[in-house]
């Protein structure tokens, strides 16, 4: 039976990735502590995934390991010595990496680091994946011309009509403190793939989604938007008048290319894994569609401020993905995220 270990397994991804490869006959071994409950109060609270996973696969094991330990790391990797790694733990907020920056940068760089280290130690030609994201490029994409629609922002110039490819530069630009910490994870990942030769890849995400997601205000766009429509809660716009635009993709098509890329393996690749321009949408839109399936008016207030280093628009250009990995394309449109979603929700309550 092959192993797979993989952090921040009660999350959005981890949680996806746990319950993929369980189904698929491999024994895996997932790290999470829970920091999610920390930084984003009870609200955060993944237990209730991990309880699920325990309980739906007898494949799965659950070790409440800080990734920040150094030690405990390289010891649990030497350990279980896995066949393939899928890097999903981080602190990802904006906001929060402002009033909390070591620990933003000691759970997303040096944790990272550890990971990296305990990998090539152990067993340097496993497949290493690692969850990065589009917040690489700082706030360098707003730079580009854009026009403004009635809905939404979109991209004025045709090059850019399939989304931002990963040669755009990462430098020079604002990232926020979480951004830059997501740069130096990114960056070492690559170099210990170019650098000791070890098949690594950084997956480069607009907004991953999904039913599992326990989306709060600071992180989980959508997640976060459903709810707030079926409690009837007021939800809070940040400036762009709303028509900021996000790629979406569902959690189920990230771990279909995890597998992919495991699978055939290629050294320090880079890829920008989202929805595409067909999965694209603006907060406007969102609350339509949402209320389309729900009934429920939207409630919201808009603030003239945006949040520092956010995107006008995003749109992940997939081409190099389906270039590299053929097999592998979308299969969860928009409405079909948001039923899960608003599904998941319910039966949470």
């Amino acid at each position: 039976m092959k192993k797979l270990l993989v952090t921040g397994s009660s999350g959005l991804i981890g949680s996806e990735v746990v319950t993929f490869f369980s189904m698929n006959g491999w024994k895996v071994f997932g790290i999470d502590n829970n920091m999610r409950a920390d930084f984003f109060g009870p609200q955060g609270d993944t237990r209730w995934n991990q309880k699920r996973l325990e309980s739906q696969f007898g494949n799965f094991s659950h070790s409440d390991i800080d990734i920040r330990d150094r030690k405990l790391v390289i010891e649990f990797i030497n350990s279980v010595k896995p066949d393939a790694i899928v890097h999903a733990a981080a602190q990802p907020s904006h906001d929060l990496a402002a009033s909390r920056p070591f620990d933003d940068f000691d759970v997303n760089a040096v944790g990272t680091l550890n990971l990296l280290e305990a990998t090539r130690l152990t067993n340097p030609e496993i497949p290493f994946v690692h969850m990065s994201t589009n917040k690489v490029y700082g706030d360098a994409p707003n730079s580009l011309s854009l026009i403004e629609k009635d809905t939404r922002w979109d991209f004025g110039d045709q090059i850019y009509i399939n989304g931002i490819k990963e040669d755009f530069s990462i430098d020079q630009s604002k990232h926020s403190i979480f951004g830059a910490s997501k740069v130096a994870a990114d960056v070492m990942v690559q170099e210990y793939g170019r650098y000791f030769n070890m098949p690594t890849c950084c997956l480069r995400g607009g907004c991953l989604t999904g039913p599992n997601h326990s989306g709060v205000e600071l992180h989980g766009f959508l997640s976060y938007l459903i709810r707030c429509n079926l409690e009837e809660k007021q939800y809070n716009i940040f400036g762009y008048k709303g028509k900021q635009v996000r790629d979406n993709i569902h959690s189920f098509d990230v771990v279909r290319f995890i597998n992919e890329f495991i699978e055939k393996p290629r050294i320090a690749e880079v890829y920008n894994i989202g929805g595409g321009r067909d999965n694209s949408i603006s907060i406007l839109e969102a609350f339509a569609l949402i209320s389309s399936i729900s009934g429920k008016k939207m409630h919201y207030n808009y603030i003239d401020k945006n949040r520092q280093g956010d995107h006008i628009c995003y749109i992940s250009d997939l081409s190099k993905m389906k270039s590299h990995y053929p097999a592998w394309g979308i299969t969860k449109n928009l409405p079909q995220t948001f039923e899960e979603i608003y599904i998941s929700w319910t039966l949470r309550k």
